[in-house]
């Protein structure tokens, strides 16, 4: 059966796996001092164009969220985040378990804006007996497939700067979203609109890893202790460094990422043409059509993926993630056999 589930059911991509084993016996000192660590992070700070960046990477997405917020948030603050966020609807609890609230608010699109912010702080502004928002919880892509244009991370930007709100963009899909067709954003805005976002792999060709980026220094004051404490400092950080190194140094990063994308939306236009709708409007890896439950049934019997929502007693959303590794040729069989139902 092939696996629509998720983007990371393969290893990773064969340039990085060739690299390991080249480098893997060159001595290098650890706990992120060796050479590819040092250079890997000069070469992300020129692809975002800031210089003045600070970036750690860590072994995953939901640990660096929890690390990130956790370093950030004082006893009493809280974060806001769609219900959709990762960290309100996928990761057991981790940040109340630091012991700091997530706020959610309800989306049609998986995307914040500034009204939805405004009346979240109107209601959280009887001090002292309300936790104090602090942090702006956004990813790209979203948990659903969409992502943020210039002119909406512009204005959550501002409004965050405006309200003394820091601003942190969930990047685990971040490839995706730049390389979607209506994307137009770049790397270098999305530093430049952020206080901090990650850069994701694990989702993206590599084995595992995302790269933090504090867009200010005064952000990431003290966090190499953070990282120590909370055991995600790597004594062979060489590891996760290597990979972002093969990902950015022809930006292979974004030509995995776009192909993906382009396998997502061959299925959606055969979706389409079948004359199904969607439940979000996604131009990412992930999609969301809407099927009869008897063909989810029979497309079950060869494919692996979610059952998203039920819409009604007869069709149901379901979700289909194409990865960096997608195969076109399943690819075309799933839609032969979509078509044929």
């Amino acid at each position: 059966m092939y696996n629509f589930k998720n983007d990371y059911s393969e290893g990773a991509h064969p340039n990085i796996l060739n690299k390991l084993i080249e480098t893997n016996l060159v001595q290098q000192l650890g706990y992120g001092e060796d050479d590819y660590s040092i250079e890997a992070k000069e070469l992300l700070k020129k692809k975002i164009n800031n210089p003045d960046a600070v970036i750690y990477f860590l072994s995953g997405g939901t640990q660096t969220n929890l690390i990130v917020l956790a370093s950030l948030l004082r006893a009493h603050e809280a974060v806001i985040s769609a219900k959709t966020g990762h960290i309100a609807s996928n990761e057991t609890g981790a940040i109340e378990a630091t012991g700091h609230k997530v706020i959610t608010i309800e989306t049609k699109d998986g995307k914040l804006k500034p009204s939805d912010l405004q009346l979240t702080l109107q209601e959280h502004s009887l001090r002292p007996h309300v936790v104090k928002p602090r942090i702006v919880y956004i990813s790209n892509s979203t948990e659903i497939g969409t992502i943020y244009t210039k002119t909406e991370l512009t204005a959550l930007s501002e409004f965050c700067r405006s309200n003394n709100l820091l601003l942190y963009l969930d990047g685990a899909r971040l490839g995706h979203a730049l390389t979607a067709a209506n994307n137009d954003l770049t790397l270098a805005d999305v530093s430049q609109l952020t206080d901090m976002f990650y850069i994701g792999a694990t989702k993206n060709g590599g084995l595992i890893g995302e790269a933090i980026v504090f867009n200010k220094l005064e952000l990431a004051t003290d966090f190499d202790y953070v990282l120590k404490q909370r055991g995600a400092l790597l004594a062979k950080g060489r590891l996760l460094a290597i990979q972002f190194l093969e990902l950015f140094r022809d930006d292979l990063y974004f030509t995995l990422a776009k192909h993906a994308n382009v396998m997502a939306q061959k299925i959606s236009d055969a979706v389409k043409e079948k004359g199904y709708s969607f439940l979000t409007d996604s131009t990412t890896n992930q999609i969301f059509p809407i099927l009869p439950k008897n063909v989810i049934e029979k497309l079950n019997e060869k494919y692996l993926f979610y059952v998203w929502k039920e819409i009604d007693a007869n069709h149901s959303a379901v979700r289909l993630i194409t990865s960096w590794a997608a195969d076109e040729t399943q690819v075309d069989a799933f839609i032969k056999d979509l078509k044929s139902l």
